[in-house]
């Protein structure tokens, strides 16, 4: 997991170059301005999720993680926690190839809070629950790219 806000992107040398790409293409599109939705950025191999949602009570949510993507998410509008644990400590149920998709149960070991130009990194060990309000339910639009590994 990598956690940090896109005024501070010089702080991140290290990163992958298509993550590295995703920032660039938002850089370059207004994506509060994008329909809800996937939007192919390249093929497969890249792609944005453009959401938009109210947040809700963790008990409402559910837990996931992926195998064959990076998920990078970025908050354009709003505030969200998003709970986090490691999925050698979840309980890891039957993965879901077509979606791509790992569900799991279990408890948080630490949260974030994504606020306008946060980001969050997921990889495929990182199990995360979203949508989760960080006080009182409020509505938000975030862009997710899917980075394929």
């Amino acid at each position: 997991m990598i956690f940090g806000n896109v005024k501070n992107l010089d702080e991140y040398p290290f990163l992958d170059e298509q993550v590295k790409a995703c920032f660039a293409y938002a850089q370059a599109h207004d994506l509060a301005q994008y329909e809800t939705g996937s939007h192919e950025i390249n093929g497969q191999q890249l792609f944005v999720n453009i959401v938009e949602y109210t947040t809700t009570a963790p008990e409402n949510r559910f837990w996931e993680a992926h195998q064959q993507y990076l998920d990078l998410h970025l908050m354009l509008d709003g505030t969200e926690q998003i709970d986090l644990n490691f999925i050698q400590n979840m309980q890891v149920k039957d993965y879901v190839e077509k979606d791509d998709f790992v569900p799991m149960d279990g408890e948080k070991n630490s949260s974030v809070v994504l606020c306008n130009g946060d980001f969050l990194i997921c990889y495929p060990s990182d199990g995360h629950r979203t949508a989760v309000a960080a006080g009182e339910p409020a509505s938000l639009k975030k862009a997710i790219f899917k980075i394929r590994i």
